[in-house]
């Protein structure tokens, strides 16, 4: 079987579009569908129909039930910007499936048992982790599964617990590793493969050109996007 991962899609359908021409026989999908981008109805839509097991991100919580995303202060801003078109974007029965995803997904796989969550298993919606295996070894402990599939980060990981690994499969639509690639895993008879593809980015950055978000939105977005690196722009405070 191979099963697609994705993380962190948020609101780039030429990302999205791109992952989704990869083979595969199942998806998981660990949050964050919506935010910074503007194709978040396509996204959702997807996800909506392949999704196999999906669980609930920080973004897809904040722009369903229109609550603080609580994003690091480089990043609210712009989450700020984009929220209003997000809101404008998404029907009330796309927002009732983000409100409505859960925090935590199990799946059985290949005679492996798959825990999922968007962030970590402390914190699923919001806390973050360095890549250190001892903190990690601490977080898992206790979870009885054999993989750990979590995202948020948008940086890919994979690392080795004992007899478990923690994956991350980084982010399809905003990734922030230095590698402008849409970035995801399949896991082909449970054995993780990580994957990047090239993905039309003008076409995004066009789209948010286009959406009103305003010029300094626009162009902090679209460095990110191009490079895979948090531009200076993100430094702005409001």
């Amino acid at each position: 079987m191979r099963v697609l991962v994705v993380s962190d899609i948020h609101g780039n359908w030429p990302a999205l579009e791109a992952v989704a021409r990869e083979p595969h026989d199942a998806v998981i999908c660990l949050g964050d569908i919506v935010g910074y981008g503007p194709d978040p109805a396509a996204c959702v839509q997807w996800v909506a129909v392949h999704g196999t097991c999906v669980v609930q991100g920080k973004h897809d919580r904040a722009n369903a039930e229109h609550v603080p995303s609580r994003c690091r202060p480089e990043f609210e801003w712009l989450a700020e910007a984009v929220a209003p078109v997000t809101a404008e974007r998404l029907s009330d029965e796309e927002r009732t499936f983000l409100s409505d995803l859960p925090h935590w997904g199990f799946q059985e796989l290949d005679g492996r048992r798959i825990a999922c969550v968007h962030a970590r298993p402390s914190d699923p919606l919001y806390g973050y982790l360095p890549p250190d295996p001892a903190t990690w070894a601490h977080e898992v402990e206790g979870i009885h599964a054999d993989l750990m599939l979590v995202g948020h980060t948008h940086v890919p990981l994979d690392l080795a617990i004992g007899r478990r690994r923690v994956i991350n499969p980084g982010s399809v639509g905003q990734p922030k590793d230095g590698d402008s690639r849409a970035s995801y895993v399949v896991l082909h008879d449970g054995r993780p493969e990580f994957k990047r593809v090239a993905y039309p980015v003008e076409r995004t950055v066009g789209a948010l050109a286009r959406s009103g978000i305003g010029a300094e939105a626009t162009a902090a977005l679209g460095e990110l996007l191009r490079t895979g690196s948090p531009a200076s722009e993100l430094a702005h405070s409001m």
